[in-house]
C-alpha cells in the first residue's frame, strides 16, 4: 500500500474510533463541536502510531492510541486558535471552533478532547497490557504538558514580547510545541510491546523538527487556501523562525538534512520501514 493510501486509511480509523467514543456524550452541541474539531486533518500522528505499531507486529492493538493522539492534537489546535493565543479565524480550511461557536465552547471542546485522549489510552479492551497502557498515558502526559507541547507554546508566547530567539532557542521551543507529540506517536509501537524505542525516537525527533521547518516555509511561501489557515503571520509579527534565521534555501536544506537523519535512524528495520521513510519525505514536500 502506498503511503498516501495508508495515511488516508489510518486517519479514517482514528476518526471512526473518536466518533464511536463520542456517541454517548449527552450534550449534543458539545459533541458536535468536538467532532468538528477533529475533522479535516491529515491524520499524520495517527499514521505514525499505527505504522510504528505495524513495524512491531502490534498494529491491531494501536487504534486507541492513534485516536488518542488525534484527539489531543485537535485540542491543542482549538486552544491555540483562541484570541488569547494565536487568534486565528480559519483552521483546516474552515472557521475555527471559537468562530463557528464561541470562545467558551472552544475552551470546553479543548478540555474535553484532552480528557478523551487519556480515556482512550487507558480504557481496557484494546489488547494493550496494563503496564503498556500506563506507560502510554504517562509519556503522553509528559509530551503534552509543561515538559513538552505546553512548554513550547508558553515559550512561543513569551517570545512575542521579548528579543528575537536564536536558532538554538527556536529549536528547543519547537521540539516541545510541535515535536513532542510527533515523537510520542512514533514511539507508541515499541512501547505497546515494551521494546526499544531508541530508533523511532531518533526518527520522531528529526521528523518533528523537519515538520516545523516545513510549516515555517509554508507560512512564508504557501497559499492560504491550500494551507487551510492564515499565512504570513509570523513575518508580520516580526517573529524569529527557521526561515527568518536560515533563509528559505537554508531552511529547505536543513529540513532535507533532518529527513535524511530520520530515514537513517530506521536502518535497523530494513525495507519494512519504507513507508515511514515516505512519510518523512512527505512532511517537507506537503503544501498544507
Amino acid at each position: 500500500m502506498t503511503f498516501a493510501n495508508q495515511l488516508a486509511l489510518d486517519a479514517t480509523t482514528a476518526q471512526r474510533l473518536i466518533e464511536l467514543a463520542l456517541t454517548p456524550v449527552p450534550d449534543v452541541p458539545l459533541r458536535d463541536a468536538m467532532l468538528y474539531a477533529v475533522q479535516g486533518g491529515k491524520g499524520l500522528r495517527a499514521f505514525l502510531v499505527l505504522e510504528g505499531a505495524r513495524l512491531h507486529d502490534v498494529g491491531d492493538r494501536a487504534g486507541h492510541a492513534a485516536a488518542a493522539i488525534e484527539a489531543l492534537h485537535a485540542y491543542s489546535l482549538v486552544h491555540d486558535d483562541l484570541p488569547a493565543m494565536d487568534d486565528d479565524d480559519v483552521r483546516r480550511g474552515r472557521p475555527t471552533v471559537h468562530r463557528q461557536w464561541d470562545e467558551a465552547t472552544a475552551i470546553l471542546v479543548g478540555d474535553a478532547l484532552q480528557s478523551l485522549a487519556f480515556e482512550m489510552i487507558c480504557a481496557p479492551g484494546s489488547g494493550v497490557s496494563d503496564a503498556a497502557r500506563a506507560t502510554l498515558a504517562l509519556t503522553l502526559a509528559q509530551a503534552a504538558g509543561a515538559h513538552g507541547m505546553v512548554l513550547g507554546q508558553a515559550l512561543d508566547i513569551a517570545a512575542e514580547n521579548g528579543p528575537p530567539l536564536t536558532l538554538d532557542q527556536i529549536t528547543t521551543l519547537q521540539a516541545g510545541k510541535t515535536g513532542a507529540l510527533i515523537t510520542w506517536a512514533c514511539c507508541c509501537g515499541p512501547r505497546i510491546c515494551q521494546s526499544d524505542i531508541a530508533p523511532l525516537k531518533t526518527y520522531g525527533d528529526a521528523l518533528g523538527l523537519a515538520f516545523q521547518i516545513a510549516d515555517d516555509i509554508l507560512d512564508e511561501t504557501g497559499d492560504a487556501t491550500a494551507v487551510g489557515k492564515a499565512v504570513g503571520k509570523d513575518a508580520a509579527a516580526g517573529k524569529a523562525t527557521f526561515v527568518s534565521l536560515l533563509g528559505l534555501d537554508g531552511a529547505r536544506r536543513r529540513a532535507g538534512e533532518l529527513v535524511d537523519a530520520a530515514c537513517d535512524a530506521l536502518g535497523c528495520y530494513g525495507q519494512r520501514a519504507d513507508t515511514l521513510k515516505d512519510a518523512a519525505r512527505f512532511v517537507i514536500a506537503r503544501d498544507k
